[in-house]
């Protein structure tokens, strides 16, 4: 095989590559014996076709095709490995020539992985949003959620408030003519909750039971029924209850309800100060962190990213998303359904910030090279655990998924992260 590389412009250019008799004479051999059981010739049998027959009647050159989708996948791995290219996206392949009993001569265009100059990424200074320290007011707010969570709805005999409840019947008209969706009997509506359209749980606010409120309300010019958007409405109301929520005591007992662990108040604020210290540390560590290696990236020179990484990694991260989705059960028709948003909502959400996680990955990939950091067999077998661990699944199966390229690609990627963010200094 000879090869060459004909630089383009940055980041791109052309492979032109040959593919010698020795492989393609074993894909010809190949390609007719995967055609010839179809075919019929005058004194043989459906199948038996000699292959000097065919090429008389066809021609070898009818089995070209296939043979060179046969080996060009491999042909073209050894040329890029052999010119020492790192490619990314799909190429772009042409045949410059293939002429019987000669080299086939391919030529490829293809786009190569920018290169990165690294700036500082030891020792860098950061300024982190994030606090280790736990007050007493978050324990107490994280009490008080709970002390919510348990309390009970009771009639109450006054105005509603924000944060009563109020049960009542509705019928919704525009121009005088009821609307389909607009109707409810005995509905428990939240005041404040912002379930219903702005505006209408404002004019419930000061009702009481037995009032007829007529509540005037626009639709959004967004709303999800076309033939109710942006025009007014009238929803002809009648409250029959009004609901406060009574939370109970801040007691010992309280605490055993929230816990069944504690015995006492006082045990329930210390078991939440420990959990919510447990959490800020990890907050903490995830913002040093991300400030980390965003000035890394900063401080780095990337010329010129390829659209089509940023295009790969939008695709990447919605079918990684997508797979999650499904391992809990739900499909991506599904969750389109429950979020009412579509596949072009969902690429343009990943859309967003891809030339960022992009630029990230050059720049990681770059200080793993740099440190020289690689992945030892026993560290590629941890990996396997934990990941089939984490995911409930086989060994054996992450095995299936992820190659041994890429757990080690994985690991080296880790090890940089680990030496950015270690020696980062908070200021």
């Amino acid at each position: 095989m000879s090869t060459s590389f004909e630089n383009k412009s940055t980041n791109r250019g052309v492979v032109t590559f040959t593919i010698g008799q020795d492989k393609i004479k074993p894909a010809l051999d190949q390609a007719f014996n995967k055609v010839k059981k179809d075919l019929n010739a005058p004194g043989f049998r459906k199948g038996h076709m000699p292959r000097a027959i065919f090429n008389q009647r066809f021609g070898e050159e009818a089995l070209y095709e296939d043979a060179l989708n046969a080996i060009l996948p491999e042909a073209y791995e050894a040329a890029v490995a052999e010119l020492g290219l790192d490619v990314v996206a799909q190429p772009k392949v042409d045949v410059k020539s293939m002429e019987k009993g000669q080299e086939w001569e391919i030529v490829a265009e293809v786009v190569t992985k920018p290169e990165v100059k690294l700036g500082d990424y030891k020792d860098l200074e950061v300024s982190v949003d994030a606090s280790k320290e736990v007050s007493e007011d978050e324990v107490t707010e994280k009490i008080e959620r709970e002390r919510k969570n348990l309390a009970e709805l009771v009639i109450k005999e006054g105005a509603a408030e924000n944060g009563d409840t109020v049960v009542i019947d509705f019928v919704g008209s525009v121009d005088g003519v009821e609307f389909d969706g607009g109707k409810g009997d005995n509905f428990s509506l939240e005041l404040g909750s912002g379930q219903f359209i702005p505006g209408f749980e404002d004019q419930l606010v000061g009702s009481k039971a037995g009032d007829d409120v007529e509540v005037k309300v626009t639709f959004p010019e967004d709303y999800q029924a076309e033939d109710l958007a942006g025009k007014d409405a009238v929803f002809a109301t009648t409250v029959h209850e009004v609901k406060a929520k009574e939370v109970p005591e801040l007691d010992d007992e309280l605490a055993k309800d929230i816990d069944e662990e504690v015995e006492t108040l006082d045990e329930l604020k210390a078991k939440y100060r420990k959990e919510l210290e447990a959490a800020k540390e990890i907050a903490y560590d995830d913002a040093v962190e991300t400030a980390a290696i965003e000035l890394a990236v900063e401080n780095a020179e990337i010329v010129e990213l390829p659209e089509e990484m940023v295009h790969d990694e939008v695709h990447r991260a919605m079918n990684e998303f997508m797979g999650n989705m499904q391992r809990q059960g739900i499909s991506p028709d599904m969750y389109f359904q429950l979020t009412g948003t579509t596949q072009d909502d969902l690429h343009k959400q990943y859309e967003a910030d891809a030339d960022k996680r992009v630029k990230t990955n050059l720049v990681i990939e770059a200080v793993a090279k740099t440190e020289g950091f690689e992945a030892s067999e026993e560290e590629v077998e941890k990996e396997i655990k934990d990941l089939a661990a984490e995911y409930q699944m086989d060994e054996a199966q992450v095995r299936s998924l992820l190659s041994p390229e890429m757990l080690q690609h994985d690991i080296a990627m880790k090890k940089a992260i680990e030496v950015i963010t270690s020696t980062a200094k908070v200021k």
